[in-house]
């Protein structure tokens, strides 16, 4: 396999960091995960654009344009002849020193890794997933704000170690407020009465590339789709629940907290998602 680093391919063996590295040290550093679905880059220019975002939050300075991070993610996914995947972007900080000061740092690094992935298997899509909120909080928007896609994801990962522990593949975070952030890699939908809630990026959810596209689907056919402060007990009673991801796409839930969401089963609106989501990744991307 082939990995874009440092401005050219080189086989994965050969892609190495430098142990100073920001990005190693400190997690100082930022991502994007990236879908493509037969030869096409889904969603590509509002990655990048939130790989700006983010970089310019954390006054990163990106010495590429966004069209040189776009050729470079499409030369890797060519160079592994991958027609469809995922594509890992990161950008380092760069190599500095032992402190903390990021304006030691020099040399910000370019990584593109183009692969397989599958995230769930196949029989969650049509049975629904089985999740649980865990004690680990999302950390609050004063500390770290969430639109902020940084490669320090520990406190994420504390929270996949107590879901996966218990026996489940994913987890729900809340925040200190008490009310539902998102899940440890996705974002969080309930359907309840015709309506369709989402927490707000103010209560510590990403707001992620997937999310935006299922509300733009909402819009377009016309359903009401709000944005909402959830509680565990608003997800207990819910007549439907799906995660969305760009791994993970669009993900039915059948139980939470050992509570049966609806009858147990994918609902329709859920189910509305998931086959208008797999028509529109090809109609909406960057083709290679």
């Amino acid at each position: 396999m082939k990995v874009f680093l440092d401005g050219k391919l080189v086989d994965q063996e050969e892609a190495r960091i430098s142990v100073f590295d920001h990005g190693l040290l400190y997690g100082d550093g930022i991502f994007e995960g990236i879908r493509i679905y037969s030869n096409c880059v889904f969603k590509l220019d509002a990655h990048l654009e939130r790989l700006e975002r983010s970089a310019r939050a954390i006054l990163l300075e990106l010495p590429w344009s966004r069209q040189e991070i776009a050729d470079a993610v499409c030369d890797t996914c060519r160079a592994n002849n991958l027609t469809d995947g995922y594509v890992r972007l990161v950008v380092t900080r760069g190599r500095g020193t032992l402190g903390l000061n990021p304006y030691q740092c020099s040399n910000p690094q370019l990584i593109v890794i183009a692969d397989k992935i599958q995230l769930y298997p196949e029989e969650i899509y049509s049975l629904g997933m089985k999740i649980m909120t865990v004690p680990t909080q999302r950390i609050g928007t004063g500390s770290m704000p969430p639109a902020i896609k940084s490669l320090n994801y520990l406190n994420n990962v504390l929270a996949k170690i107590e879901a996966v522990n218990a026996g489940f593949m994913e987890a729900i975070m809340m925040n200190n407020q008490g009310t539902v952030a998102e899940c440890t890699g996705d974002n969080i939908f309930i359907v309840q009465k015709g309506v369709i809630y989402t927490p707000p990026t103010s209560a510590g959810a990403l707001e992620g590339i997937t999310r935006n596209v299922v509300v733009e689907m909402a819009e377009e056919a016309g359903l009401k789709i709000e944005e909402r402060n959830l509680t565990r007990y608003d997800l207990w009673v819910a007549q439907e629940c799906f995660l969305t991801g760009t791994a993970a796409e669009v993900v039915p839930i059948s139980e939470i907290d050992g509570r049966k969401i609806g009858d147990g089963a994918p609902g329709p609106v859920t189910v509305g998602f998931m086959e208008n989501y797999k028509k529109k990744v090809t109609r909406d991307g960057t083709f290679l």
